[in-house]
This record gives C-alpha cells, structure tokens and sequence, in this order.
C-alpha cells in the first residue's frame, strides 16, 4: 500500500504527483502489461540479448 504524507496546506495537486511518482517506481502497471500475455524464459533472454546488443553500439557511437 502506498502511502502519501500530506503536510497541512500542501496543494493536492502536489500530493498526486507525489503518488504518481511512487506508484511509477513500484512497477505494478509494467509488472501487469507483462503478466498480460506469456512470454517463454527463451524468448526474454533473446529480447535481452538484443536490447544490450543495442545499447553497447549506441555507447559505442557517442564515444566517436
């Protein structure tokens, strides 16, 4: 459960983005997107291996 602290006269709109922020870092909505369909264990270490495939050579581009 996520909680919020409100100090008194702090702007509600505060509050939310507070809590939006932390429900963001908790990663329910992408653990949820990626209960949604199965993906096999060989298939996710593939779709790992390319995107660290990807990322090596994209530093290697910004390093020349």
């Amino acid at each position: 459960m996520i909680i919020v602290p409100v100090k008194e006269g702090e702007n509600i709109e505060r509050a939310l983005k507070k809590f939006k922020r932390k429900f963001e870092k908790t990663g329910a909505v992408r653990e949820m997107r990626a209960r949604k369909n199965f993906e096999k264990p060989s298939v996710k270490k593939r779709m790992a291996m390319q995107k660290a495939i990807y990322v090596q050579h994209m530093k290697l581009m910004d390093e020349q």
